[in-house]
């Protein structure tokens, strides 16, 4: 708990310059998973803020959900969003920086600073310029922080950015060691490296909490939420450290390239991405009402290819086409601009039952801002009903 609002490094000292950490206890980097017995299913969300991923491919609370994508197309800016979002709902936040400029990491822990997100995060930091063994931990000493306020019966988020630095810090590490090259040049062993590590991600239950605190907290579930992030080179899911991942992981939201050039962003390819657990775990406002999204934006998808060589269109494709775009056109969002649940919800409400059919898809997004304002100010309490 002292190290929330602090940067430290894989061994868990400080590095931002606000002085000494005064930390009460420590505990081992590595430990055993939580075994099946005290595993509990998933079923409370955990909110990220983005319409796009809240609304198709929701998160629960003790799951793992890979993101995945090529660089520069957002999957840094999407996790930090989820923890920005996290102010009001009590989730403390670890976030992993593995392999990144320090500048980089800097940018991001301002970033976080200015959007009052600091506060309920630790932010643990391998830059670039340390070594291959520093890198190699720091996942595993996040992890164990998040494991503190899991094992107290409390809901906490870990982001590792990313794990193929890590995977490429270790696989040094081992051929330094002379051990025999595998795939790619990784060691025999890469697989259990990420699955040791995800494993401790869970949804634990009141016994065990109850267990682990020696009876000072009852009748409180924990967990861990990971949220590991992938590098993909030039789209490529086969490879060897992404396939890995995804069969590790509870699903993955994957971030393509193309969508992010298109000015869609998040880039989220809604075809590929899945989550496995997280339906479960969905708002029930939300879950009623985003049923038809999936669906309208893979017809939507169909159907524009369809539609390039066809010319003479029967209405009923045409409003399709029509509900398609307006749906992609409100899946975007601004960075550091999460979105609150009954926000997302009146949007995706007014999209699905074609109240905005008749608004030009440019100005889309500006009447929106138009429509949460008007019901922030008649409806205030109700907002915040559905909120709570």
């Amino acid at each position: 708990p002292e190290l929330l609002g602090r940067v430290v490094n894989a061994l868990g000292e400080p590095i931002d310059g606000k002085g000494p950490i005064d930390a009460k206890l420590t505990a081992p980097v590595e430990r055993v998973a939580p075994g099946v017995i005290w595993r509990k299913s998933v079923d409370q969300p955990v909110q990220t803020g983005y319409k796009s991923v809240d609304a198709m491919i929701p998160i629960g609370r003790g799951q793992r959900e890979l993101v995945i994508g090529d660089r520069q197309t957002g999957k840094t800016a999407l996790a930090i969003d989820t923890v920005i979002n996290q102010k009001s709902t009590g989730i403390k936040c670890v976030y992993v920086a593995i392999g990144q400029k320090a500048s980089t990491v800097a940018n991001i822990v301002r970033k976080l600073e200015e959007n009052g997100a600091l506060a309920h995060t630790v932010v643990v930091a391998a830059t670039a310029s340390e070594s291959a063994a520093m890198q190699y931990i720091s996942a595993y000493s996040g992890c164990t922080m998040g494991e503190y306020f899991m094992d107290r019966g409390q809901d906490a988020l870990i982001v590792y950015d990313d794990l193929s630095k890590q995977a490429v810090a270790y696989r040094q590490i081992s051929l330094l060691l002379k051990r025999p090259p595998g795939r790619e040049a990784y060691p025999g062993d890469v697989f259990y490296l990420h699955s040791r590590l995800l494993e401790r991600a869970a949804r634990v239950s009141a016994d065990y909490v109850e267990q682990f605190t020696q009876g000072e907290v009852k009748g409180q579930t924990g967990s861990l939420t990971a949220l590991p992030i992938i590098e993909t080179q030039a789209g490529d899911v086969s490879a060897f450290v992404p396939t890995n991942v995804i069969s590790i992981t509870d699903g993955q939201i994957f971030l393509e390239t193309d969508l992010f050039n298109a000015g869609i962003r998040p880039a989220v390819n809604a075809g590929i991405s899945v989550s496995r657990v997280g339906g479960s775990a969905q708002t029930k406002i939300i879950k009623k009402l985003s049923g038809g999204i999936r669906i309208s934006l893979a017809q939507y998808r169909e159907l524009a290819a369809f539609a390039q060589f066809a010319s003479d269109l029967d209405e009923a494709t045409r409003k399709q086409l029509e509900r398609g775009q307006r749906v992609t056109e409100l899946m975007k969002q601004k960075q550091y601009a999460p979105m609150s649940v009954a926000h997302q919800a009146l949007t995706i409400y007014a999209v699905n039952e074609g109240y905005l059919d008749d608004v030009p898809v440019n100005k889309l997004l500006a009447f929106e801002a138009g429509l949460h304002a008007h019901f922030d100010n008649t409806d205030g309490a109700l907002v915040e009903k559905i909120n709570a």
